[in-house]
């Protein structure tokens, strides 16, 4: 079967986008056109570089002084026979002459409310954009004098390594002699007016690693995701012809010139030759299409995204980068997540790097070609989901299902992996993982002996399953799709919480007995009854059990409920004398606070589980009962921490801590990279852009304007007085909620539909 991942976009609700006339107007969004970057000098290499994208396909695009243009291709999709993300290519567009190279009015300006980068010098005009709607990017140029364009392909991946791939990223062995390497990418012979490369998978690293991990009985069982996977594209324009097989340029010098790239993912093919046929097909197919058309679709698109939602917060300089921070995250999320896979927290499909030497050994630092990112492959489920919740509340559906489908499709060998290791039913996630479910081998340990994870900090930790759960729940509580809960939460979450009843055992009281565990990565090994998991089950549990009668099974609900009547208390305990910060009550020896396991050892990170109980979880909060606990707890944390994956403002802003939450938003929203695009986050702990950061300072600030709880929705529940806002916010039972926010007070409130404005509570602002 072939997939293509690259097709045409549907956007969200259904409303699908056809060809407008050329002549149509698009309402501006004037929340969104504040946020235009624009350069006026050219730039220098590859940390010059500007985001843009579609979704599945995107790239950097930058200048440099010579004048040339600069695309880095890549996708969400491109996956090598080692398992590992790579670029789909880098191509270099050159003008001659070139009008662009004068430094006088010269300007590049990113436009996330288009979706396009301009590039201008007097009236001569650039446009670089990604169409929303096909697979294809676009270079068009706008000239007072005739000139000639050039493109060329530029490559790395041109030769298989000296040895197995090895991992060079602080994050362990990933294969050996025996795993498959990564092959040189493929240039087709020269063709009259298209150049075209691929990368095609002859072998998969996924048998390897199922050997590695004692299931191979399960190898002929499952679909290898990555065996005869090809990526790559084709260089082609009107008027182009091609010079070599790597270059192709216009064939007369001419005022308006086009260069299109035509990108292509299949996920399994039987030969290089029957990509590139496919790829063939399309280019012709997309070659018929009317330009001034499909930027008018390109460009609806854009309008109706933005349309979905916004938080727009001024009052002092702090607000306005807020603003801009959030909304770029937005964008760079909207350009990388409608493919076949989730975008990845440490660096997503904006990664770039510079050629280098043969050795490639030395792949760390500043050294290091487009491919590489620390923390390599895989994904950290603490890290990702900081991606994907903020987007349930933009009503940004279409860019979470890549994460949600991830999940989804790993189900089959995860039931398939406790089944071998445990001999019970039910599924498990770990921590650290490949898209398809299994540990990484850095963690697993290469040639280990047993089935368990041999790294301390992801052996037991399994409880990521469950904030999946909960994103899925939020997202039908948000919009309720019947068949989404029916055939993807229900099956899903049946089996996570089978393994939590099956795989433990109960203690004197009839109780579950999670040992030996840990609580995240902090509390390693020895925990027993962790909290996060102890959280999880009880906040999903009750919600999964209040869905339609006809969703769930007798069985299930028998089962479901048994697991929840069997759950161990969240474990308490009190802090000492000196521990606690203060929070204007007094003496502070011997508070009430929530622990982050009933037994826990040594702390070997710097996360605060015990603070799950306020996110993801929402167990406490404004408006909840014990919230004074939850606050307790909060203040008496081991570990405070502002940005990338730091829980200072999820968590502050459930528990209404304004002013900590204000503090944290800023540091998460002014974290910036030292790349050109500031907003190419600094990695706290992982790589750049820390997409992480920019997830973690959107929770928050969604958050501070509004929290839902089931009908009720909250206003203000963690906002500073001194901040301004425009909002559109979306809320449980298909609601949009919007409105103005000034000195602590809301006005032009409205509530879509207007029956749930009732359901409103309008806190006082801090």
């Amino acid at each position: 079967m072939i997939f293509k991942a690259f097709k045409p976009m549907v956007p969200l609700l259904g409303a699908i986008i056809m060809a407008l006339p050329v002549q149509a107007q698009l309402a501006s969004n004037p929340y969104i056109a504040k946020s235009n970057v624009t350069w006026t000098t050219l730039g220098a290499n590859e940390n010059d570089s500007m985001p843009l994208g579609n979704g599945s396909l995107s790239a950097n695009v930058w200048t440099e002084q010579n004048g040339d243009l600069v695309l880095l291709l890549s996708s969400p999709d491109a996956w090598t026979e080692t398992g590992k993300i790579v670029k789909l290519g880098r191509v270099r567009v050159k003008l001659s002459p070139n009008p662009f190279t004068s430094a006088n009015g010269f300007t590049q300006t990113l436009k996330p409310e288009t979706g396009m980068i301009e590039i201008k010098s007097g009236t001569n005009t650039l446009q670089v954009w990604i169409d929303a709607n096909n697979p294809v990017l676009h270079v068009e140029a706008h000239l007072d004098q005739t000139a000639t364009l050039q493109a060329g392909l530029e490559m790395w991946r041109k030769t298989q390594p000296l040895s197995a791939f090895k991992e060079t990223d602080n994050s362990g062995v990933m294969g050996g002699d025996n795993s498959p390497r990564t092959e040189p990418d493929i240039i087709f012979p020269t063709q009259t007016n298209r150049v075209t490369w691929c990368h095609y998978n002859p072998t998969s690293f996924y048998p390897y690693l199922l050997k590695q991990e004692h299931l191979e009985s399960l190898i002929s069982k499952m679909n290898d995701p990555l065996l005869h996977r090809a990526f790559g594209a084709a260089l082609t324009g009107p008027e182009l012809i091609s010079v070599d097989e790597r270059t192709i340029r216009s064939g007369a010098p001419a005022k308006y010139l086009r260069l299109d790239v035509i990108a292509a993912i299949e996920k399994q093919v039987s030969s290089p030759a029957e990509w590139k046929h496919d790829l063939d097909a399309l280019t012709i197919k997309l070659s018929k299409l009317n330009i001034d058309q499909a930027l008018q679709a390109h460009q609806k698109w854009w309008q109706n995204f933005w349309a979905r939602s916004w938080v727009q917060v001024s009052g002092n300089e702090d607000a306005e980068n807020i603003s801009q921070g959030y909304v770029m995250q937005r964008y760079m999320l909207a350009c990388s997540s409608r493919g076949e896979m989730p975008v990845k927290f440490n660096g997503g499909v904006f990664t770039v790097g510079h050629d280098m030497a043969s050795d490639t050994t030395k792949q760390v630092a500043n050294n290091h070609d487009a491919d590489y990112r620390a923390w390599g492959e895989w994904f950290w489920n603490q890290n990702n989901r900081l991606l994907y919740w903020p987007l349930i509340a933009t009503g940004d559906n279409d860019l979470v299902k890549p994460w949600f489908d991830m999940y989804l499709n790993g189900l089959t060998l995860a039931k398939a992996k406790v089944k071998t290791y445990y001999g019970h039913e039910g599924a498990s996630f770990p921590e650290t993982m490949h898209s398809w479910g299994l540990p990484r081998l850095g963690d697993f340990g290469k040639n280990n002996p047993t089935n368990e994870i041999q790294s301390h900090w992801q052996r037991y930790h399994v409880q990521g399953s469950l904030e999946i759960i909960a994103q899925m729940l939020d997202t039908y509580d948000y919009n309720p799709d019947k068949e989404f809960a029916a055939k993807s939460i229900v099956p899903f979450a049946d089996e996570i919480i089978t393994f939590y009843d099956q795989h433990w055992i109960r203690d004197a009281n009839g109780k579950i007995l999670m040992a030996p565990t840990q609580s995240l990565e902090t509390y390693q090994l020895t925990a027993v009854n962790p909290t996060p998991d102890i959280a999880g089950l009880m906040a999903v549990i009750p919600r999964l059990l209040a869905l339609p009668a006809n969703m769930i099974t007798v069985k299930q609900r028998a089962a479901w409920t048994k697991t929840l009547a069997d759950l161990p208390p969240i474990p308490l305990g009190k802090t000492a004398k000196g521990k606690l910060p203060p929070l204007g009550v007094g003496d502070t020896d011997g508070i009430a606070t929530i622990l982050p396991a009933e037994k826990y050892d040594k702390p070997g990170n710097s996360e605060n589980p015990e603070l799950y109980v306020a996110f993801p979880y929402r167990l406490f909060g404004v408006g909840k009962p014990n919230l004074e606990l939850a606050q307790h707890t909060f203040a008496a944390r081991r570990s405070p921490a502002n940005t990338c994956w730091g829980q200072d403002g999820t968590q502050s802003a459930v528990l209404g801590l304004g002013s900590v939450a204000k503090k944290a938003a800023i540091a998460a929203f002014t974290n910036y990279g030292d790349q050109r695009f500031k907003w190419f986050w600094r990695p706290g702990h992982d790589w750049i852009p820390d997409l992480d950061n920019g997830g973690d300072g959107m929770i928050t600030l969604q958050l501070m304007l509004m929290q839902c709880d089931d009908k009720r929705i909250q206003l203000l529940p963690a906002w500073p007085t001194e901040w301004t806002a425009d909002f559109k916010l979306y809320a449980p039972y298909q609601t949009t909620v919007e409105g103005h926010v000034q000195d602590g007070k809301i006005s032009n409130l409205k509530v879509t539909p207007a029956s749930r404005k009732k359901d409103i509570v309008i806190l006082k602002a801090q």
